[in-house]
């Protein structure tokens, strides 16, 4: 543990931005998988809306800084591209 007081609020505040960022990517992963889900039942109304809510997080989290931009646009390329496969069996 730091004994300088600098250091332990910088302690602090890394672990309160871990949470954030670990909730924000969970979210990610989450309404990702929620897509797939619902492409692979055929639901062609609610697929298009559970994408548009991964994408809006995807596009939320590489905007306040806790995915890269890239990761983010390869997230969202590597997703469409498994919806429309799923939706085309």
């Amino acid at each position: 543990m730091a004994n300088i007081k600098s250091q332990i609020k910088r302690n602090r505040q890394n672990e309160k931005r871990r949470q954030r960022n670990r909730a924000v990517r969970s979210e990610v992963i989450t309404r990702t998988r929620t897509a797939e889900a619902a492409a692979e039942h055929g639901e062609a109304e609610e697929t298009a809306e559970a994408a548009r809510m991964a994408i809006k997080r995807i596009d939320k989290a590489a905007s306040k800084g806790v995915l890269h931009p890239n990761t983010a646009a390869r997230k969202k390329s590597r997703l469409m591209k498994r919806l429309a496969r799923l939706q085309a069996e």
